[in-house]
């Protein structure tokens, strides 16, 4: 991500467990409630299956499974905020599992300190840096990394081509 460093960058930021994580929005098509998903076979276990919406296949993620992050313990008001985030990825939708979907915000590069190597499971590499957000710091997932993965992608792309409609 080529950006200047007084350059401010818009996120969506969710729950994942007991942290927060914030996705560039240039990646997210939508945020989507729970619905039923399709249990694929043959594939990892983080792949909870694919989703149909609006004749879109879309393969869905566990980042809770791939990273072993238990999930939160959230009230029932705070479920209503669960669901996906459809992200498009090279031109691919993969949809990923959130707790619960906090809000929209803006932060300036220059406020983004360096990653720690591992944060709850979730390899420095994936992971863009840390920003100080009111009472807890926001993780910035690096989505490019995240999904970059050729055997990653393949699992993708083969489950997107599988079941297209």
């Amino acid at each position: 991500m080529s950006r200047m460093a007084g350059e401010q960058v818009q996120l969506v930021t969710f729950q994942l467990g007991s942290e927060y994580y914030g996705i560039d929005t240039q990646y997210v098509k939508e945020i989507h409630g729970v619905e039923a998903v399709r249990a694929m076979p043959n594939t990892p276990n983080y792949i909870e299956g694919i989703l149909n919406l609006r004749r879109e296949v879309i393969p869905i993620i566990s980042l809770h499974k791939r990273f072993g992050i238990m999930p939160a313990q959230l009230s029932e008001e705070e479920c209503l905020l669960s669901g996906f985030i459809i992200l498009k990825i090279s031109q691919v939708l993969v949809g990923i599992v959130i707790d619960k979907v906090d809000r929209v915000i803006r932060y300036n590069k220059s406020e983004v300190q360096p990653p720690p190597q591992i944060i709850s499971g979730i390899s420095g590499e994936y992971v863009h840096g840390v920003v100080h957000e009111d009472q807890h710091y926001l993780i910035l997932l690096d989505i490019i990394s995240l999904f970059g993965k050729d055997e990653f992608m393949k699992h993708i792309m083969r489950l997107s081509e599988k079941n297209a409609l």
